[in-house]
């Protein structure tokens, strides 16, 4: 029997179905030679600490780094506690039994770094030497899945991809795990300060360019706007910046409406726009947040059940291109997107059958594991909206891609007005080529407009040099400096592939991507991680840093985990690994010195945090409850358990019933179970009464 282990149970039973599979077990669908069965995501971890030891934070513990990673059942936290996932526990016997009958593994998890330490996690896990295969697809349709079976990998070839996902996950373990713990302690009673590998460096660029739009002081500059017709046409030309008003103001002086200016120079300079590349998961995601709003999280799902529907090919994909094998087949998926696309898309599919294709998307150098997203030629039924725009703009960009160049003529007219240099610029479409498909250009952000957007005009008339031109208009236009906006998730996406740096040509952009900070697949995660750690919100598009993230980032921005580029490098390297150039012992000392270094540097904030910090309100002699060693902290709202940071989570509120108890009150509550006769108590039914407030089994109530 051959035991194909899919990711998830979805892709099992359809796999099974496509192989012919039909008998239903539990955790598992057999027949035809064949067991499908799966696992729900990560059934196998790393590790807890307190596997190795250490029950509790303590700077002594501090660095921990196992001399062998060891893995366990995934956990789950219940009461307080971590635990056996019970659901994963019993998948796991179920994966167990089968492989204690096969003969053969096909590796059938996604097919990507995170697949396979998935199904590497459970295979190490289970002592299993069951030789595997790996099926290697891109695409969920039927005819995919037939030829991958046909043509199953070798598992061993896989190896260095296996390696790049452990060394990433114990990196990500080592790093996390003693820099959240060395900065939760160093800051005293702040609470659990989680830091991490690549969420670290992504809260610092959200926060750098905040504090810099926060604290960004405009600067007035001013520029002359004369107004010209001809022909019937009329059109602006534009100063340089002037950046005193007053200079400005004499510069004007010179000009008049209704005096004469020369056209000094005409430059006609044809230019060729090149049709943007195929998505990536990346570039979908930065699209989709633009045109809808979609957080990076949820574009990844739409398109995740898309892939399952089996109507895109496979989303987590960081590549733009697609090799010559598929481009052989693209007009058949062209035919497709003619005979049910939407009209707009469907009419110019159509016209690319047969015609000569651009081929600036095509290149099997630049191809990594996946191609490029593809819509398959499965037809779409019915989808909901989400879904649709999803399809739609994979299928748009698609189109685009393989289209003709845009065409454009671009003239700059210099003209002077009284010794005043003015510039005037026009573009003509020649030919709209790929434009002819894509959404009408927006008008750019005020926040994003470029001086330069001053001089273009819609059109322009045929000018000659030495002609001259009256002077119907005059302005002096005051123009501000702009900050570099916030932070939305399509430029955080966007940043986050190029490790901060400024890039807008996609092929260069494209070429930094092994470098940048996570992967198209774990970017939207990240995010959400951020989010969750309750140090980002929105607001609308925009990512603003909540007070716990700027503390946060106030603490380590400094410090070298905060750095872009040092993840940027250690990014570089497992791809590096991934291709056999990298040894998995060479980067893990690396890691390995740099956990120990950064985790001193953390603990050392503890004498800094204690210099800046304003006094902490107060340390009652106040036994904690629920621990016993730990003493309660006394805050304006709350009254907290100083050791946090070692496993207890005790807090309650300092007003309670409506009444705010000070330190002798509170130290009554919590030590003698009660307090004495207070005034004013609510009650129940909203009256307020006399009497002592009782703590009983950690809740409290009127006595």
């Amino acid at each position: 029997m051959k035991v194909v282990i899919a990711e998830k149970p979805s892709v099992a039973r359809d796999l099974a179905r496509v192989m012919g599979a039909k008998e239903v077990k539990d955790g598992y669908i057999a027949g035809n030679g064949y067991a499908f069965t799966y696992a729900f995501g990560h059934l196998v971890q790393l590790c807890t600490p307190q596997a190795y030891g250490y029950h509790n934070w303590a700077v002594s513990n501090l660095p921990i780094i196992p001399e062998r990673f060891a893995l366990e059942v995934k956990k789950v936290k219940r009461d307080g506690k971590q635990s056996d996932d019970m659901g994963a526990l019993k998948q796991l016997n179920t994966i167990k039994a089968l492989l204690q009958e096969a003969e053969e593994i096909i590796v059938a998890t996604d097919a990507g770094r995170e697949g396979e330490l998935i199904f590497r996690n459970i295979y190490y896990y289970l002592n299993s030497n069951v030789p595997f295969k790996r099926l290697w697809i891109s695409s969920q349709t039927d005819k995919a899945i037939k030829e991958g079976f046909a043509n199953l990998k070798e598992g061993v070839e896989y190896d260095s991809l296996y390696m790049s996902a452990r060394s990433r996950s114990e990196s990500d373990w080592l790093i996390g795990i003693n820099a959240t713990q060395a900065l939760t302690l160093a800051a005293g009673n702040k609470g659990l300060l989680s830091l991490g590998r690549v969420q670290t460096p992504t809260l610092a660029m959200i926060c750098s360019r905040y504090l810099e739009n926060k604290d960004f002081k405009p600067t007035a500059f001013y520029k002359i706007q004369a107004g010209f017709e001809k022909d019937g046409i009329n059109f602006k030309a534009t100063s340089a910046k002037i950046d005193q008003k007053d200079a400005a103001e004499e510069t004007i002086a010179k000009l008049q409406v209704g005096m004469d200016a020369q056209v000094k120079q005409v430059e006609a300079k044809e230019t060729k726009e090149q049709p943007p590349l195929l998505f990536d998961l990346t570039s979908l995601q930065q699209d989709a947040n633009k045109k809808f709003g979609y957080s990076a999280d949820q574009t990844l799902g739409i398109a995740q059940t898309l892939y399952e529907k089996k109507v895109i090919t496979y989303p987590r994909t960081g590549s733009r291109y697609i090799g010559e094998d598929v481009f052989e087949k693209i007009e058949e998926l062209f035919q497709h997107l003619a005979d049910t696309a939407p009209e707009s898309i469907a009419v110019i599919s159509k016209n690319l059958i047969g015609a000569k294709l651009n081929k600036r998307s095509v290149d099997d150098k630049k191809v990594t594991d996946h191609h490029a997203l593809l819509v398959t030629d499965e037809k779409p039924g019915p989808m909901p909206m989400d879904q649709q725009n999803i399809y739609n703009m994979i299928a748009k960009r698609m189109v685009e891609s393989f289209s003709e160049v845009c065409l454009k003529d671009i003239t700059t007219v210099t003209i002077d007005a009284a010794g005043v240099e003015l510039i005037a610029k026009g573009t003509v479409i020649r030919q709209y080529g790929w434009r002819l498909s894509a959404d009408q250009v927006e008008q750019p952000d005020e926040d994003t407009k470029n001086d330069d957007q001053d001089n273009e005009n819609a059109q322009l008339p045929k000018l000659t040099q030495e002609e001259m031109l009256q002077v119907q208009t005059l302005e002096l236009a005051e123009r501000f400096t702009k900050a570099k906006p916030i932070h939305t998730e399509a430029s955080l996406l966007k940043a986050m592939e190029t490790s901060g740096k400024e890039i807008e040509d996609e092929e260069m952009r494209q070429a930094m991507k092994d470098c940048g900070l996570g992967t198209p697949a774990t970017r939207a995660a990240t995010i959400e991680t951020l989010f969750q750690r309750d140090y980002i919100k929105r607001d609308k598009k925009k990512l603003i840093p909540t007070e716990k993230g700027l503390s946060v980032y106030m603490l380590v921005k400094d410090r070298s985990i905060a750095k872009v580029t040092l993840t940027g490098k250690w990014e570089q390297k497992l791809e590096e690994m991934r291709a056999n150039k990298v040894s998995y012992d060479v980067f893990m000392k690396h890691i390995k010195d740099y956990t120990a270094k950064i985790t001193k540097e953390l603990l050392q904030l503890r004498v800094a945090i204690a210099q800046e910090e304003l006094k902490p309100l107060q340390k009652g002699k106040i036994k904690c409850p629920k621990c016993g060693p730990g003493q309660i902290m006394l805050y304006d709202k709350v009254a907290q358990c100083d050791h946090y940071a070692r496993g207890c989570d005790f807090k309650i509120w300092r007003t309670l019933n409506g009444v705010f108890l000070d330190e002798k009150e509170m130290k009554n509550l919590l030590e003698k179970g009660k307090t004495s006769v207070l005034n004013n108590v609510r009650g129940l039914d909203g009256k307020t009464v006399s009497a002592p407030l009782l703590f009983e089994n950690f809740k409290v109530n009127v006595g």
